[in-house]
């Protein structure tokens, strides 16, 4: 039986823990040959041994372009392209606008905007045509909640960098 992603190659960011760790599960489920990131080795491997033989777990950090240019030059060494890139890293780490500091507002943008746009830049040239970048995010963009000010906007990055993309 065939899947509908046989022959294709995807990247899920975030991919060792909760919706990253499903996506690449249902990614190789479908037959493509996954790639996961993320920061933390044991949870990379462990969802790798979990899910099959189909994926290659890759430590690295989506805020640092440099973990990302090996990410990608391991992939387009072994594969060549990239077919499908699920950028899903993110942090969620919750304050309300009074108790936000300068290192929080850096956790939170450097990992939920500049890692999804760096993510998405460095996947351009080994993606060909018809590939496709899909950019998590949550509600928060469109929604306030009372004692979660989700810093402000950082939410927002994902919205504007599809509609960049998609022109």
């Amino acid at each position: 039986m065939s899947g509908k992603l046989d022959g294709k190659v995807a990247l899920v960011t975030g991919g060792g823990t909760g919706i990253g760790r499903a996506t690449a599960a249902e990614f190789a489920r479908e037959g493509a040959q996954v790639y996961i990131t993320g920061r933390r080795g044991p949870e990379l491997d462990a969802a790798a041994a979990s899910i099959g033989p189909s994926v290659t777990a890759i430590q690295g950090d989506v805020t640092k372009p440099k973990d990302l240019d090996r990410i990608y030059g391991q992939i387009g060494q072994e594969q060549g392209h990239v077919d499908i890139v699920f950028a899903n890293a993110g942090v969620a780490d919750f304050a309300p606008i009074g108790s936000i500091t300068e290192e929080h507002f850096d956790k939170i943008f450097g990992t939920n905007v500049k890692g999804l746009v760096f993510t998405a830049q460095k996947a351009l040239p080994l993606m060909p045509d018809g590939g496709t970048i899909i950019l998590t995010g949550s509600d928060a963009s469109i929604k306030g909640f009372a004692g979660d000010e989700r810093l402000l906007g950082h939410e927002g990055g994902g919205p504007v960098l599809r509609a960049h993309l998609d022109n």
